[in-house]
């Protein structure tokens, strides 16, 4: 019988006997690599390739100190775990009990009464209104809204000849349009952004949370008397019956996936664009490849969200030859499982993906990110009004002196500081 991630590696020495699956973790602690480290951050393409060789699909991680858990990074192992809710269940209640209050990991993965945290009918529940809340958005008035937000916030900066394009652009920039898309007014979107810009400092996840979780329920008791053609009152209106506290924890997740995912989105696609001939502009026929085939490239070789999509198996569970423990989280990287030799063929993480739609970054199965078409129209409107207004943008810096932010689940630039020639401001068309 083979312990928890050691279907080909021996058990190290001194390892405790008996029950694998009750010793499994602690005699593989000190093999744990940890996701949370500037070293990872700095290079995960090689460290996914080292876990690839030493453990193979299923590798041992930390997400935080003392925070053990299971990476996949095989592809196949994925698409097995992701369309099998009921071995591989989304509930975290059991784990989060074994888990410090004051972890850092611990705001991000709490149980919420949420499509993300569930399985079986109340998943159904939660979902439901969710996409139908979601789908309510009107595409076609998704790029008007985002010029709407881009061109005055590229006028705050644009007469510079340097921004930084995370904190000036962005950030603002979603924050600014997620708000609308819920009928946020503006007073309650000041105490959103300040909650969201808290909740991603390590030591202010708990605040900002709090925060969040007031303002979100001001906002809904407004869309309860005065609703309007916005998310939250979808939410609310819904046949299902979600109460204040269901409907502020689907906004969470609409909120919490959505902001992260599109503002790294965004920085990694301009830099990607910035830095690679392939979409720079030319002399005279424009950049040689569309931000679409940019955004489709780093949503295979760099996604936003890397690792994510947690589940917490219910009793030990063997796949690929390797023990899972019951109610410890069991992640999928799909940075790792898009660049994965088996599928990848060219074994070139990093390479050109152009035109290649068959990754993970927006999950599948029941847990499939329902907002996926509003987020992308997002995003490439956001990078093209941009180009649109400074078209010879550069890094300020070379680009192997980007700090990347470091962190589990996110493949996320701490700031993205550029030059260009100063230009004029904009007005609205």
């Amino acid at each position: 019988m083979t312990t928890p991630h050691s279907a080909t590696h021996s058990a190290p020495e001194g390892a405790p006997g008996g029950c694998p699956v009750a010793h499994g973790a602690a005699a593989y602690a000190e093999e744990r690599i940890p996701l949370y480290t500037q070293r990872f951050v700095d290079d995960p393409h090689a460290a996914y390739a080292e876990m690839r060789r030493r453990f193979g699909a299923l590798a041992p991680v930390e997400l935080a100190p003392g925070v053990p858990a299971t990476l996949v990074i095989g592809y196949n192992t994925a698409l097995r775990i992701l369309n099998d809710p009921d071995h591989f269940p989304s509930d975290p209640r059991s784990w989060q009990k074994t888990v410090p209050q004051d972890s850092p990991v611990r705001p991000m993965m709490a149980w919420l009464p949420a499509a993300r945290y569930n399985t079986g009918a109340a998943h159904a529940r939660y979902r439901q209104p969710s996409v139908a809340a979601i789908d309510g958005i009107d595409l076609h008035a998704v790029p008007g809204m985002v010029e709407r937000v881009a061109i005055p916030l590229i006028n705050s900066f644009c007469r510079d000849g340097s921004a930084d394009l995370m904190r000036q652009y962005a950030f603002p920039l979603v924050l600014e349009v997620l708000n609308q898309m819920v009928g946020c007014p503006a007073d309650i979107g000041e105490q959103v952004a300040a909650g969201m810009a808290a909740r991603f400092e390590p030591a202010r996840g708990a605040e900002g949370m709090q925060i969040l979780k007031v303002a979100l329920m001001e906002l809904i008791r407004l869309k309860r008397e005065q609703p309007g053609d916005d998310v939250t009152s979808r939410l609310a209106a819904h046949p299902v019956g979600l109460d204040d506290v269901e409907v502020f924890a689907q906004l969470m997740s609409f909120y919490g996936a959505g902001f992260e995912a599109q503002r790294n989105l965004i920085c990694n696609g301009l830099l990607l664009m910035m830095t690679d001939e392939r979409f720079r502009y030319g002399d005279v026929l424009g950049r040689n490849l569309s931000t679409v085939d940019a955004l489709d490239e780093v949503l295979f070789n760099d996604p936003p969200m890397a690792n994510f999509c947690t589940t917490y198996p219910r009793q030990p569970i063997m796949i690929g030859g390797v023990w899972l423990p019951a109610d410890q989280p069991v992640l999928i990287s799909m940075a790792g499982c898009n660049n994965d030799p088996e599928v990848r063929g060219d074994g070139d993480p990093g390479g050109s993906r152009v035109g290649n739609r068959s990754h993970l970054a927006w999950s599948i199965g029941p847990h499939a990110c329902p907002a996926k078409s509003v987020a992308y129209l997002t995003v490439q409107r956001a990078i093209d009004e941009l180009f649109d207004a400074l078209p010879d943008l550069d890094l300020a810096v070379p680009a192997d002196q980007l700090t990347w932010r470091p962190g589990p689940f996110h493949r996320a630039l701490a700031a993205l500081p550029v030059v260009f020639p100063p230009s004029p401001p904009l007005t609205l068309r």
